[in-house]
């Protein structure tokens, strides 16, 4: 009996040698571990955030800043004096200037953000107190333009929108006549420029429109605001610009028009109000109309929480123009109460107790006006006023009213003309360099008053030439 072997088939084992220890394996490994450590610590100490959790302040890109801009914009938030809102990167955002200038934090050679800021602080000169916040606000616009357009040296809108805040920057009125001069002649350069760029841009043709009416070419203005309008029906600047060029044309109801259209779209814009009251007042003579809008202004302002006097200042001049002395009195202590520092609103107070003849009142006020004041002597505002400058034809109206209301107070036994023949001889010299033969006329009469008092006539009677406020730049109110 044979014994059998059977063969294992498959793969054989194999036996090697014991491998050794890589010692550099070892150290990473152990490095892994450790670093490992030191994360989840800091994860616990909070040293280290995961990337995956959210960044406690997301970063906002433009787009959402020029959207909140315009939403503020809309809502009449130019300038809001409050202190609430939301805020980025540490920036309070209030209003249609803050978004602008939290834009710019991030990208500061955002050129559309440096417009479009310019753009917004121009209009909103118009609701700020006086002519000197107006001139600083104005200053900021157009140092922003010009950063724009060093930016974007060829963006035709750019150039118009520089040339608009260099237009209402000349119709300041502590500018004088001569660097306004300049300004205006610059602006239509740029305005120019801007059609250049692009001749159906619709904002080039509106600009260039109100530069024009401010150089007396009406005609040519008339034009360019009516093409503005066609290209750009939906813009509220080109009904704003068309509403005065109408205006200065003297035809008021179609600047009516207008303004009305440009406050369909920006319906919180009071200074579109203001326009429409004034039209309705100086143009058409509807008192009761010209009230109603100065009024709703003064409201919306109310809501906004704007501090501005102007609507009130317009409803006391309405009453005073109709007689009633008490109602515009009124209204004016509430533009005092609103800006007890504005020389303007004393003058208009004072204006309202000279036609009311109650000529002693209104000699304290109009000295604020003109020649400035001390709390101790202001009693109505019991604060130190600054007097206004000779600069302007408006501001000349005061100094009138002041000259002539000394004048006309003055006695042999009471004699306040040495205090008016200064002032009025200001005025002679300042409408003789305007060519302004109405104030000369104004001046002159209240000069013979007081020939006539240094001559001991007793008999003296109210000035022949009544003064009556010379009218106001329109793109600046």
């Amino acid at each position: 009996m044979s014994t059998k072997y059977r063969t294992r088939v498959g793969k054989q084992p194999t036996f090697r040698p014991k491998p050794r220890v890589n010692f550099y394996r070892v150290m990473f490994i152990i490095s892994l571990i450790l670093v490992g450590i030191w994360v989840l610590l800091g994860f616990e100490r909070g040293q280290v955030i995961s990337p995956f959790e959210p960044t406690p302040t997301p970063t906002r890109v433009p787009e959402s800043f020029f959207l909140q801009a315009q939403a503020y914009f809309d809502a009449g938030k130019l300038d809001d004096p409050s202190n609430d809102g939301s805020e980025t990167d540490g920036l309070p955002i209030n209003d249609s200037i803050d978004a602008y200038e939290a834009a710019l934090v991030g990208d500061p050679n955002n050129y559309r953000a440096w417009i479009e800021l310019a753009r917004i602080q121009a209009y909103s000169s118009s609701i700020l107190r006086n002519d000197n916040e107006r001139l600083t606000r104005l200053e900021e616009a157009l140092k922003s333009a010009n950063r724009a357009v060093e930016l974007a040296p060829d963006d035709s809108s750019i150039h118009a929108i520089r040339a608009f805040v260099l237009d209402w920057l000349a119709s300041n009125a502590l500018i004088d006549r001569e660097r306004g001069e300049e300004m205006m002649q610059e602006a239509e350069l740029e305005a120019t420029r801007a059609l250049q760029l692009d001749q159906e841009n619709p904002l080039a043709l509106a600009f260039y429109a109100e530069v024009l009416a401010d150089r007396q070419k009406w005609l040519q203005a008339e034009q360019f605001a009516t093409q503005a309008v066609q290209k750009g029906p939906d813009l509220m600047d080109t009904h704003r610009v068309r509403g005065y060029v109408m205006e200065t044309l003297a035809q008021y109801n179609e600047a009516i028009k207008e303004y009305l259209e440009a406050a369909k779209i920006a319906p919180n814009m009071t200074f579109l109000y203001l326009r429409i009251g004034a039209n309705y007042r100086e143009g058409i003579h509807n008192a009761e109309r010209a009230l109603e809008y100065f009024d709703k202004a003064a409201r919306i302002n109310e809501q906004l929480g704007v501090q501005n006097p102007l609507p009130y200042i317009e409803i006391a001049r309405t009453y005073t123009q109709e007689g009633q002395f008490f109602a515009a009195s009124i209204n004016a202590k509430k533009a005092l109460d609103l800006d007890k520092f504005n020389s303007h609103t004393y003058g208009q107070l004072g204006m309202i107790y000279r036609r009311a003849r109650n000529y002693e009142g209104a000699m304290p006020l109009l000295q604020c006006a003109v020649e400035g004041c001390t709390a101790a002597e202001n009693e109505l505002g019991q604060v130190d006023v600054e007097g206004l400058p000779l600069t302007s034809p408006t501001v000349a109206y005061y100094y009138v009213e002041y000259g002539t209301n000394l004048a006309f107070l003055s006695r042999p036994t009471e004699n306040y003309c040495p205090r008016a023949l200064p002032i009025l001889d200001q005025v002679k010299k300042a409408a003789v360099q305007w060519n302004d033969p109405f104030l000369v006329a104004i001046a002159e009469d209240s000069e013979g008053i007081c020939r006539r008092v240094m001559a001991g006539d007793q008999e003296l009677t109210t000035p022949t030439v009544e003064p009556t406020p010379t009218k106001e730049g329109m793109n600046n109110p």
